[in-house]
């Protein structure tokens, strides 16, 4: 980075005289002795030093055009679950006034008051931009598991950008996500907060719930469709799936809590959720793999349509699935597993010790622990002095139907071992909840999706099927590799608008609500400012 003394030098060397020279030298001792409270003061002064300090938001007429567009787009932040107020909205608009009141009224312009309005409407982009390029939060403050790359972007050159092309709310818009779902959500936010400012819905009391309230209740989300001849069996269902209940139709302890859910909690998810939608890269890949971890489905996604939609497991909340994306690249097919460590101390030690023969009953080899493994008869082992603290041996299970990773699983090297596999208990995909894993992804349709990512191969449907039956391990590469992304949404809208609430699982939501409330530092950091430095996302 060009030296701070390098660049004010810089500067003063091009400056000229006259009022935009005093306003210059202003905005200079401003950024110098951090008079006025900026976020992006690093930014910042890049910016202003190669414009030689002069204002960017006013000439010698005073404010123009383009400082009315940037407090307008600030006043939509809303729109994106961002706080107005967060990019020095009030504070704004009071300098505004004045500056203009003074040139109303023939007086001199303040000249230290004009400084600080085109600083703090430099700093209002830079940091609105920063928000909306990769989030207000840092999500490996609340996702220690995070691993995604995010846009970088030179937002001083984006700023610079905008003032030339005279579209401020253009490229302001150019910095958030462009996927359809991250539009759809805005929508649904915009839709909701109507709701909740008309007073939201009325609750359900316990015990029986009348007809009319009822219908009234679902009327209002529009899941009673008031022109289809609905019955209110059918609305209820209706509710109950967007909300990842079982499809019962009737208002049993589950339904009754989601219906008695305020409109306003609402908004607040929808909220978090453009958050989350912010931290994704921006090419998710047109054709990839999408799992939500929270609604506990999956959808493989080609050219912006849904070709495959299926049910999976995840990890319990205190084994939690990771939140990341990465690439799939190979499937391997009648896999063996190598039981973690942590799995044979912790749950099938305590089993060994109960039955001599699970074992052999489930197809387990043990082996000496080390390069050159040994097999080893688990009936010349004490294992009443076998603890997780001294274990030392693998198992591995062999292929067959009893194999915990099912008959195949989808490979994409990562630092968590986190991969997607079959499962032999499929009866787990018929629960509304499916949180059962010990954080791999449980897949219900393993072999449709093969044939989806091989395509284009020598693989079609039935050499798959012919090499599953042949029981023996085989690793097959994608012709191209898949990008696959494992997001944890607990609100987004279909493709019809249709906006899906689902619990949330793994507890963060309260965690980010409280983020995104929290006042923001004047570090970095906290700011999100220095993305170029960041990783890498979209």
């Amino acid at each position: 980075m060009v030296g701070v003394c390098a660049l004010l030098l810089v500067a003063l060397v091009q400056r000229g005289g006259g009022r935009e020279d005093s306003v210059a030298e202003q905005v200079r001792r401003r950024l110098e002795t951090a008079s006025v409270s900026i976020h992006a003061n690093r930014t910042l002064l890049g910016f202003y030093s190669r414009r030689a300090f002069r204002a960017a938001w006013s000439n010698e007429h005073g404010p123009n055009r383009l400082a009315d567009d940037l407090v307008d787009a600030i006043g939509r932040a809303d729109l994106d679950g961002l706080d107005p107020e967060d990019y020095h909205l009030t504070r704004i608009r009071q300098l505004l006034d004045a500056v203009r009141d003074d040139a109303a009224n023939g007086r001199p312009s303040d000249l230290e008051r004009v400084a600080d309005l085109d600083v703090l409407l430099s700093d209002a982009f830079l940091l609105f931009g920063s928000h909306l390029l990769s989030g207000r939060v840092d999500p490996e403050t609340l996702h220690p598991l995070w691993d995604a790359n995010r846009r970088g972007a030179d937002l001083a050159t984006a700023l610079d950008e905008a003032l030339a092309s005279r579209k401020i709310a253009r490229a302001l818009r150019r910095l958030a996500p462009t996927d359809d779902g991250y539009q759809r959500l805005r929508e649904a936010l915009v839709r909701e907060r109507i709701l909740a400012h008309l007073g939201g819905w009325p609750s359900l009391p316990s015990g029986p719930v009348s007809p009319e309230l009822l219908q009234t209740r679902l009327e209002l989300e529009g899941d009673w469709n008031t022109g289809g001849g609905d019955s209110l069996s059918v609305a209820l269902r209706r509710f109950q799936q967007r909300h990842g209940l079982e499809t019962t139709g009737i208002v049993d302890s589950e339904t009754r809590a989601e219906l008695n859910v305020p409109a306003q909690t609402r908004v607040d998810q929808l909220r978090l959720n453009l958050e989350r939608w912010r931290w994704l890269p921006q090419d998710l890949g047109h054709r990839r793999i999408m799992v939500n971890i929270a609604a506990q489905e999956l959808q493989v996604i080609e050219d912006d349509e849904v070709v495959l939609w299926m049910r999976v497991v995840v990890g319990r909340e205190y084994k939690r699935t990771p939140v990341f994306s990465d690439t799939v690249r190979y499937i391997v097919l009648n896999p063996n597993w190598h039981v973690p460590t942590s799995i044979a101390a912790e749950e099938l030690i305590p089993r060994i010790r109960k039955d001599s023969t699970y074992l052999e009953r489930f197809g387990m080899r043990l082996l000496t622990a080390g390069p050159d493994a040994q097999e080893v008869d688990p009936r010349t082992v004490d294992w009443s002095g076998v603890s997780a603290d001294s274990f030392p041996y693998r198992l591995r299970q062999e292929p067959g139907r009893l194999n915990a990773l099912g008959r195949m699983k989808f490979m994409f090297p990562n630092r968590y071992d986190i991969y997607l596999h079959d499962t032999p208990s499929r009866s787990l995909f018929s629960s509304a909840q499916r949180d059962f894993s010990h954080g791999c992804i449980r897949i219900e349709k393993p072999v449709e999706l093969a044939v989806y990512l091989m395509k284009k191969s020598k693989w079609n449907r039935d050499d798959i099927e012919r090499a599953l039956d042949e029981g023996t391990e085989r690793t097959i590469y994608l012709p191209r590799p898949v990008s696959v992304h494992l997001l944890y949404w607990t609100a987004w809208a279909d493709e019809d608008g249709t906006i899906q609430f689902r619990a949330d699982i793994n507890g963060v939501d309260q965690a980010l609500t409280a983020a995104l409330g929290a006042p923001l530092t004047m570090s970095g950091s906290t700011a999100k400012l220095d993305v170029r430095e960041a990783r890498t996302r979209r």
